[in-house]
Protein backbone atom coordinates (compact mmCIF):
# COMPACT_ATOMS: atom_id res chain seq x y z
CA UNK A 1 0.00 0.00 0.00
CA UNK A 2 1.35 3.35 -1.07
CA UNK A 3 2.45 5.59 2.37
CA UNK A 4 0.93 9.00 3.29
CA UNK A 5 4.27 10.30 2.43
CA UNK A 6 4.05 9.21 -0.83
CA UNK A 7 0.12 10.50 -1.41
CA UNK A 8 1.45 13.80 -0.57
CA UNK A 9 4.19 13.57 -3.02
CA UNK A 10 1.44 12.30 -6.04
CA UNK A 11 -0.54 15.38 -4.87
CA UNK A 12 2.48 17.68 -5.10
CA UNK A 13 3.26 16.51 -8.43
CA UNK A 14 0.00 17.10 -9.68
CA UNK A 15 -0.87 19.62 -12.33
CA UNK A 16 -2.05 22.32 -10.88
CA UNK A 17 -5.64 23.50 -11.17
CA UNK A 18 -6.94 25.99 -13.07
CA UNK A 19 -8.28 27.66 -10.01
CA UNK A 20 -5.14 27.55 -8.41
CA UNK A 21 -3.03 28.78 -10.98
CA UNK A 22 -5.34 32.06 -11.60
CA UNK A 23 -5.25 32.61 -7.93
CA UNK A 24 -1.22 32.40 -8.62
CA UNK A 25 -1.13 35.00 -11.12
CA UNK A 26 -3.47 37.17 -9.76
CA UNK A 27 -0.89 37.05 -6.60
CA UNK A 28 2.18 37.67 -8.79
CA UNK A 29 0.24 40.38 -10.14
CA UNK A 30 -0.30 41.71 -6.53
CA UNK A 31 3.53 41.99 -5.78
CA UNK A 32 4.32 43.76 -8.62
CA UNK A 33 6.78 46.99 -7.90
CA UNK A 34 4.74 49.74 -8.61
CA UNK A 35 6.75 51.70 -10.88
CA UNK A 36 7.64 48.76 -13.08
CA UNK A 37 3.65 48.02 -13.36
CA UNK A 38 3.00 52.07 -14.59
CA UNK A 39 6.19 51.90 -17.28
CA UNK A 40 6.10 48.34 -18.14
CA UNK A 41 2.41 47.90 -18.32
CA UNK A 42 1.68 46.58 -21.18
CA UNK A 43 -1.32 48.02 -24.03
CA UNK A 44 -4.52 45.73 -23.48
CA UNK A 45 -6.15 47.92 -26.87
CA UNK A 46 -8.06 45.53 -28.89
CA UNK A 47 -11.43 45.44 -31.05
CA UNK A 48 -14.67 45.40 -28.99
CA UNK A 49 -16.46 42.18 -28.97
CA UNK A 50 -20.15 42.27 -30.85
CA UNK A 51 -19.99 46.04 -30.43
CA UNK A 52 -23.12 48.48 -30.40
CA UNK A 53 -23.47 51.02 -33.15
CA UNK A 54 -25.00 53.27 -31.17
CA UNK A 55 -21.81 53.02 -28.67
CA UNK A 56 -18.77 52.72 -31.06
CA UNK A 57 -17.41 54.51 -33.85
CA UNK A 58 -14.60 55.01 -36.09
CA UNK A 59 -13.33 57.40 -33.26
CA UNK A 60 -14.42 56.00 -30.08
CA UNK A 61 -12.95 52.65 -31.11
CA UNK A 62 -9.48 51.61 -29.56
CA UNK A 63 -6.06 52.09 -31.07
CA UNK A 64 -4.16 49.25 -31.82
CA UNK A 65 -0.99 48.76 -30.65
CA UNK A 66 0.37 48.97 -34.77
CA UNK A 67 -1.90 51.86 -35.29
CA UNK A 68 0.47 53.90 -32.88
CA UNK A 69 2.80 56.59 -33.53
CA UNK A 70 3.65 59.05 -30.64
CA UNK A 71 6.73 58.63 -29.29
CA UNK A 72 8.14 60.14 -26.19
CA UNK A 73 9.60 62.86 -28.60
CA UNK A 74 6.10 63.74 -30.26
CA UNK A 75 4.04 63.71 -26.34
CA UNK A 76 6.80 66.45 -25.55
CA UNK A 77 6.57 68.05 -28.79
CA UNK A 78 2.86 68.35 -28.28
CA UNK A 79 3.53 69.67 -24.82
CA UNK A 80 5.86 72.15 -25.97
CA UNK A 81 3.39 73.67 -28.53
CA UNK A 82 0.78 73.77 -25.90
CA UNK A 83 2.80 75.43 -23.88
CA UNK A 84 4.35 77.93 -25.97
CA UNK A 85 1.11 79.81 -25.94
CA UNK A 86 0.56 83.72 -25.28
CA UNK A 87 -2.19 83.21 -22.21
CA UNK A 88 1.25 80.99 -20.70
CA UNK A 89 3.40 83.88 -21.45
CA UNK A 90 0.89 86.41 -19.76
CA UNK A 91 0.54 83.27 -16.99
CA UNK A 92 4.17 84.59 -15.00
CA UNK A 93 3.27 88.22 -15.34
CA UNK A 94 0.40 87.81 -13.18
CA UNK A 95 1.94 86.26 -10.92
CA UNK A 96 4.72 88.73 -10.42
CA UNK A 97 1.79 91.44 -10.34
CA UNK A 98 0.62 90.15 -7.40
CA UNK A 99 3.69 90.56 -5.64
CA UNK A 100 5.80 87.75 -5.94
CA UNK A 101 9.21 87.99 -6.52
CA UNK A 102 10.61 86.72 -10.33
CA UNK A 103 11.85 83.34 -8.26
CA UNK A 104 8.67 82.96 -6.17
CA UNK A 105 6.63 83.36 -9.15
CA UNK A 106 8.26 80.65 -11.45
CA UNK A 107 8.32 78.24 -8.58
CA UNK A 108 4.94 78.92 -7.63
CA UNK A 109 4.25 77.84 -11.67
CA UNK A 110 6.69 75.05 -11.44
CA UNK A 111 5.06 73.33 -8.19
CA UNK A 112 1.58 74.02 -9.75
CA UNK A 113 2.45 72.22 -12.98
CA UNK A 114 3.53 69.30 -11.21
CA UNK A 115 0.97 68.77 -9.24
CA UNK A 116 -1.26 68.62 -12.42
CA UNK A 117 1.36 66.14 -13.76
CA UNK A 118 -0.27 63.60 -11.22
CA UNK A 119 -4.04 63.32 -12.80
CA UNK A 120 -2.24 63.88 -16.30
CA UNK A 121 -0.11 60.56 -15.91
CA UNK A 122 -2.39 58.66 -14.26
CA UNK A 123 -5.63 59.58 -16.80
CA UNK A 124 -2.97 59.07 -19.62
CA UNK A 125 -1.79 55.85 -18.40
CA UNK A 126 -5.49 54.72 -18.83
CA UNK A 127 -5.77 55.97 -22.13
CA UNK A 128 -2.61 54.59 -23.41
CA UNK A 129 -3.72 50.84 -21.70
CA UNK A 130 -6.96 50.82 -23.06
CA UNK A 131 -6.78 53.38 -25.98
CA UNK A 132 -9.86 54.80 -25.78
CA UNK A 133 -10.54 58.29 -25.20
CA UNK A 134 -12.01 60.14 -22.66
CA UNK A 135 -15.68 60.16 -23.73
CA UNK A 136 -15.25 55.81 -23.59
CA UNK A 137 -13.23 55.92 -19.79
CA UNK A 138 -15.91 58.10 -18.58
CA UNK A 139 -18.50 55.26 -18.72
CA UNK A 140 -16.89 53.59 -16.27
CA UNK A 141 -17.72 56.64 -13.56
CA UNK A 142 -20.58 57.88 -15.23
CA UNK A 143 -22.44 54.82 -17.32
CA UNK A 144 -23.22 55.12 -20.66
CA UNK A 145 -26.08 57.45 -20.89
CA UNK A 146 -23.73 59.38 -18.42
CA UNK A 147 -20.99 59.99 -19.71
CA UNK A 148 -22.15 62.51 -22.04
CA UNK A 149 -22.43 64.87 -19.93
CA UNK A 150 -19.05 65.21 -18.90
CA UNK A 151 -18.15 64.92 -22.53
CA UNK A 152 -20.25 67.19 -23.59
CA UNK A 153 -19.46 69.88 -21.05
CA UNK A 154 -15.43 69.16 -21.72
CA UNK A 155 -16.20 69.79 -25.16
CA UNK A 156 -17.40 73.19 -24.66
CA UNK A 157 -14.70 74.42 -22.32
CA UNK A 158 -12.66 72.63 -25.35
CA UNK A 159 -14.47 75.07 -27.67
CA UNK A 160 -13.99 78.35 -25.83
CA UNK A 161 -10.50 77.64 -25.29
CA UNK A 162 -9.98 77.25 -29.58
CA UNK A 163 -11.63 80.91 -29.32
CA UNK A 164 -9.70 82.34 -26.49
CA UNK A 165 -6.51 80.69 -28.28
CA UNK A 166 -7.60 81.82 -32.17
CA UNK A 167 -8.66 85.33 -31.17
CA UNK A 168 -4.94 85.78 -29.71
CA UNK A 169 -3.51 84.12 -33.11
CA UNK A 170 -6.07 86.46 -35.20
CA UNK A 171 -4.46 89.52 -33.29
CA UNK A 172 -0.35 88.44 -33.63
CA UNK A 173 -1.27 87.87 -37.71
CA UNK A 174 -2.95 91.42 -37.40
CA UNK A 175 -0.07 92.88 -35.39
CA UNK A 176 2.29 91.27 -37.41
CA UNK A 177 0.79 92.67 -41.29
CA UNK A 178 0.15 96.15 -39.65
CA UNK A 179 4.37 96.48 -38.49
CA UNK A 180 5.41 94.92 -41.98
CA UNK A 181 3.01 97.52 -43.77
CA UNK A 182 4.36 100.11 -41.36
CA UNK A 183 0.49 101.08 -40.36
CA UNK A 184 -1.12 101.80 -36.96
CA UNK A 185 -2.83 99.22 -35.27
CA UNK A 186 -5.18 101.39 -33.48
CA UNK A 187 -5.77 103.62 -36.79
CA UNK A 188 -6.55 100.50 -38.85
CA UNK A 189 -8.70 98.76 -35.84
CA UNK A 190 -10.74 102.09 -35.80
CA UNK A 191 -11.44 103.41 -39.10
CA UNK A 192 -13.00 99.68 -40.14
CA UNK A 193 -14.79 98.87 -36.93
CA UNK A 194 -17.47 96.20 -36.04
CA UNK A 195 -19.30 97.42 -33.27
CA UNK A 196 -21.63 93.98 -33.39
CA UNK A 197 -18.13 91.87 -33.03
CA UNK A 198 -16.05 94.72 -31.09
CA UNK A 199 -13.26 93.95 -33.47
CA UNK A 200 -12.66 94.93 -37.15
CA UNK A 201 -13.00 94.07 -40.05
CA UNK A 202 -9.88 93.28 -40.61
CA UNK A 203 -8.85 91.56 -37.04
CA UNK A 204 -11.99 89.66 -38.48
CA UNK A 205 -9.94 88.89 -41.52
CA UNK A 206 -7.01 87.91 -39.12
CA UNK A 207 -8.64 85.68 -37.20
CA UNK A 208 -10.67 83.59 -39.97
CA UNK A 209 -7.00 82.97 -41.33
CA UNK A 210 -5.99 81.97 -38.22
CA UNK A 211 -9.10 79.63 -37.50
CA UNK A 212 -8.87 78.16 -41.30
CA UNK A 213 -5.08 77.17 -40.42
CA UNK A 214 -6.01 75.34 -37.42
CA UNK A 215 -9.34 73.26 -38.84
CA UNK A 216 -7.38 72.59 -41.83
CA UNK A 217 -4.64 70.48 -39.60
CA UNK A 218 -7.57 69.41 -37.36
CA UNK A 219 -9.70 67.70 -39.81
CA UNK A 220 -6.68 65.82 -41.36
CA UNK A 221 -6.64 63.94 -38.16
CA UNK A 222 -4.50 63.12 -35.27
CA UNK A 223 -1.48 62.35 -37.22
CA UNK A 224 -1.42 65.76 -38.74
CA UNK A 225 -1.41 67.46 -35.03
CA UNK A 226 1.60 65.05 -34.46
CA UNK A 227 3.56 65.95 -37.86
CA UNK A 228 3.14 70.17 -37.08
CA UNK A 229 3.81 69.52 -33.55
CA UNK A 230 6.80 67.74 -34.12
CA UNK A 231 8.77 70.57 -36.31
CA UNK A 232 6.94 73.37 -34.68
CA UNK A 233 8.75 72.51 -31.11
CA UNK A 234 12.24 72.99 -32.20
CA UNK A 235 11.18 76.59 -33.87
CA UNK A 236 9.18 77.56 -31.03
CA UNK A 237 12.46 77.02 -28.83
CA UNK A 238 14.40 78.60 -31.00
CA UNK A 239 12.27 81.61 -31.56
CA UNK A 240 11.80 82.11 -27.53
CA UNK A 241 15.35 81.75 -27.20
CA UNK A 242 16.05 84.35 -29.84
CA UNK A 243 13.77 86.67 -28.62
CA UNK A 244 14.81 86.23 -25.17
CA UNK A 245 18.68 86.95 -26.29
CA UNK A 246 17.51 89.75 -28.37
CA UNK A 247 15.94 91.33 -25.80
CA UNK A 248 18.80 91.09 -23.19
CA UNK A 249 21.03 92.72 -25.45
CA UNK A 250 18.38 95.31 -25.98
CA UNK A 251 17.88 96.12 -22.57
CA UNK A 252 21.28 95.59 -21.20
CA UNK A 253 20.77 92.80 -18.93
CA UNK A 254 17.14 91.56 -17.38
CA UNK A 255 16.21 94.69 -16.16
CA UNK A 256 14.48 95.74 -12.63
CA UNK A 257 11.61 92.63 -12.86
CA UNK A 258 13.87 90.16 -12.34
CA UNK A 259 15.69 92.35 -9.27
CA UNK A 260 12.61 93.25 -7.58
CA UNK A 261 11.98 91.91 -4.39
CA UNK A 262 8.87 90.22 -3.09
CA UNK A 263 6.02 92.26 -1.60
CA UNK A 264 5.70 89.60 1.28
CA UNK A 265 9.10 89.94 2.83
CA UNK A 266 9.36 91.36 6.40
CA UNK A 267 8.57 95.48 6.18
CA UNK A 268 7.19 94.76 2.89
CA UNK A 269 3.59 95.99 1.88
CA UNK A 270 1.90 92.88 2.07
CA UNK A 271 3.91 91.40 4.94
CA UNK A 272 2.69 88.16 6.39
CA UNK A 273 0.44 87.65 3.40
CA UNK A 274 2.05 84.72 1.07
CA UNK A 275 0.21 82.12 1.63
CA UNK A 276 -2.88 84.11 0.67
CA UNK A 277 -1.30 84.86 -2.59
CA UNK A 278 0.56 81.71 -3.20
CA UNK A 279 -2.78 79.12 -2.57
CA UNK A 280 -5.13 80.87 -4.90
CA UNK A 281 -2.42 81.24 -7.49
CA UNK A 282 -1.17 77.46 -7.09
CA UNK A 283 -5.19 76.50 -8.02
CA UNK A 284 -5.18 79.00 -10.47
CA UNK A 285 -1.95 77.48 -12.65
CA UNK A 286 -3.26 73.71 -11.88
CA UNK A 287 -6.62 75.27 -13.21
CA UNK A 288 -4.82 76.19 -16.07
CA UNK A 289 -4.30 72.57 -17.36
CA UNK A 290 -6.99 70.90 -15.49
CA UNK A 291 -9.20 70.13 -18.04
CA UNK A 292 -7.03 69.09 -20.59
CA UNK A 293 -5.90 66.16 -17.43
CA UNK A 294 -9.57 64.81 -18.00
CA UNK A 295 -9.06 64.10 -21.46
CA UNK A 296 -5.46 63.98 -22.45
CA UNK A 297 -6.17 59.87 -22.85
CA UNK A 298 -7.42 61.39 -26.29
CA UNK A 299 -3.63 61.42 -26.90
CA UNK A 300 -2.02 59.13 -25.02
CA UNK A 301 -4.26 56.67 -26.31
CA UNK A 302 -1.53 56.81 -29.82
CA UNK A 303 1.24 56.86 -27.74
CA UNK A 304 3.41 53.65 -28.09
CA UNK A 305 4.25 52.92 -24.89
CA UNK A 306 3.67 53.80 -21.12
CA UNK A 307 7.09 54.98 -20.69
CA UNK A 308 6.37 57.32 -23.93
CA UNK A 309 3.39 58.92 -22.62
CA UNK A 310 4.94 58.85 -19.03
CA UNK A 311 8.68 60.78 -20.14
CA UNK A 312 6.60 62.91 -22.57
CA UNK A 313 4.61 64.30 -20.32
CA UNK A 314 7.21 64.66 -17.27
CA UNK A 315 9.28 66.43 -20.21
CA UNK A 316 7.22 68.81 -21.95
CA UNK A 317 4.90 70.20 -18.89
CA UNK A 318 6.33 71.16 -15.86
CA UNK A 319 9.93 71.61 -17.36
CA UNK A 320 9.02 73.82 -20.31
CA UNK A 321 5.95 75.23 -18.69
CA UNK A 322 8.63 76.57 -15.92
CA UNK A 323 11.26 77.78 -18.59
CA UNK A 324 8.39 79.06 -20.73
CA UNK A 325 7.62 81.25 -17.77
CA UNK A 326 10.86 82.09 -17.21
CA UNK A 327 11.68 83.64 -20.26
CA UNK A 328 7.90 85.54 -20.56
CA UNK A 329 9.19 87.24 -17.43
CA UNK A 330 12.86 87.94 -18.35
CA UNK A 331 11.63 89.49 -21.81
CA UNK A 332 9.07 91.10 -20.22
CA UNK A 333 11.65 92.69 -17.85
CA UNK A 334 14.29 93.64 -20.43
CA UNK A 335 11.11 95.27 -22.41
CA UNK A 336 10.58 97.45 -19.63
CA UNK A 337 13.77 98.76 -19.32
Amino acid sequence: SSSPTAGRRVRLGASPSPASTIASSHAFRRVRPAAASLLDDPIEARPPNEPSANLLNEDLAPVAPAQRTFTTYDIAALWIGLVVCVPAYTLAGSVIDLGMSAAQGIACIAIANLIVLLPMVLNGHAGCKYGVPFPVLARSAFGVKGANVPAVMRALVGCGWFGIQTHVGGQAIFAIACAALKLSTATVASAHFIPALGISSYELLCYVTFWTAQVAVVVKGIESIRVVEKYAAPVLIVLCVSLFVWAYIAAGGLGAMLSAPSTFVVGGPKEGQFLSVFLPMITAVVGFWATLSLNISDFTRYATSQEAQFKGQTIGLPFFMAAFSFMSVAITSCSAV
